[in-house]
């Protein structure tokens, strides 16, 4: 047996030990969060320089960032009892759509796959480098078709991709500042978990909406760093030569329009709001009839038409309608989501991407810059736009095949 076999056997010893452990102090009790524990590797979300033996598979935090340049700013993938807390806390089915405020290096989002594997789930994170370092953590396991994370403020939310059945933040959040993100649940039983309270001590508290009205539960009081929401300009805003206090003000807006609901929630809190409130689905179809799988195939297969055009299209005003009319038929076709597992957020996150450079190109129309920096540019965010369009033509392929073999 060689090194690498001798510390995976380890390694496997000391996971079944700790699983062992939660299990018999009544901490982790779902069975097939007991199996994602054994089957996902924790230490492929750890960096190698952070990698240490003693503190893997013990009930401890592991650290996997760590800024030299501020030595204050460093982040850990949360204890395995505090993460089976909270993924238990979300009551996750097979085909939830999951919201992961701060990446955690992807750990928990790959766990999370695993209770809900016919879900989408997104991760926020407001750090670009930990984004990328969870999107490569991702791709190494070959599961980032199922999970995508965008570089954003976390306390905004998607409201853009709502309703959310479940939404879980991962760092301390003050109480008036969750207000956006329940506006964001599923109205049918969507649920919220977490940590709300000051920075010195916090409440993880489980909140479910039924309709207008919202039910809390108060688990236990815990001790976590605050929900880090400073969004550092990515790769395609420094492409540009944009105002970065236009986007701040953008920002800030988005926050304040959501920010405007925060008085207007009123949490009844009771002792077990997932027993105690009916979370039925409102909308529910039996089976798949061929009328209603012939319209799903029509409605992709229109929009990976239009999306070969818009590859095409050299007039960014072009693009934004092309985009505009598959945003429409992504819209229509929500409500047979779930029906037919198709991919829906995934394909509204790609399509606000395809946006992004449309905007871009636009914005570098009306620049200054000298012709060859102008063309260098160009061809630049216009490769950009075509991979992504390559992604969602690819993604609409799948879930055509798929949907063609269910009737």
């Amino acid at each position: 047996m060689d090194r690498n076999e001798r510390l995976h056997e380890k390694l496997k010893i000391k996971k079944k030990r700790l699983v062992d452990s939660l299990v018999l102090n009544e901490i982790l009790k779902d069975k097939r969060l007991i199996r994602a524990f054994m089957e996902v590797p924790l230490e492929e979300f750890i960096p190698e320089k952070f990698f240490s033996i003693v503190r893997l598979y013990e009930d401890v935090p592991n650290l996997f960032y760590y800024d030299e340049q501020n030595p204050n700013n460093y982040r850990t993938i949360s204890a395995p009892h505090m993460i089976s807390i909270m993924l238990q806390g979300l009551s996750l089915t097979d085909d939830d759509d999951l919201l992961i405020l701060g990446a955690k290096s992807g750990y928990i989002a790959a766990l999370a796959h695993k209770l809900a594997p016919k879900g989408e789930i997104i991760i926020l994170e407001a750090n670009s480098e930990i984004a990328k370092l969870t999107s490569n953590n991702l791709k190494k396991l070959k599961i980032d078709d199922n999970i995508s994370i965008v570089v954003k403020n976390p306390l905004l939310g998607m409201p853009e991709l709502s309703p959310w059945q479940k939404i879980l933040v991962t760092g301390a959040i003050e109480q008036t500042k969750i207000n956006p993100l329940l506006n964001q649940l599923d109205e049918n039983g969507g649920v919220l978990f977490a940590p709300i309270g000051q920075e010195i001590i916090q409440v993880y508290t489980q909140i479910l909406r039924q309709k207008d009205e919202y039910f809390g539960m108060k688990q236990l009081q815990v001790k976590f760093s605050p929900l880090i929401t400073k969004v550092e300009l990515d790769e395609l805003e420094l492409l540009t030569d944009f105002d970065e206090s236009e986007i701040v003000k953008e920002s800030n807006k988005s926050f304040e329009s959501l920010n405007k609901f925060s008085n207007k929630i009123n949490i009844k809190y009771t002792s077990d709001i997932l027993d105690d409130v009916d979370s039925d689905s409102g909308f529910k179809i039996e089976a798949i009839d061929k009328k209603q799988q012939e319209l799903v195939l029509s409605y992709l297969m229109s929009i990976e038409l239009i999306l070969k055009n818009l590859k095409k299209e050299e007039n960014p005003d072009k693009c934004f309608k092309f985009i505009e009319s598959i945003e429409v038929k992504l819209e229509d076709l929500k409500k047979f989501k779930k029906l037919f597992q198709i991919k829906i957020k995934r394909m509204q996150n790609i399509l606000n991407q395809i946006r992004s450079y449309a905007i871009v190109r636009k914005e570098l129309n009306k620049s200054k810059l000298s012709d060859s920096e102008i063309i260098d540019k160009k061809v630049d965010i216009i490769n950009k736009q075509i991979d992504q369009v390559n992604v969602l033509i690819e993604i609409l392929k799948e879930d055509i095949s798929h949907i063609k073999t269910l009737y």
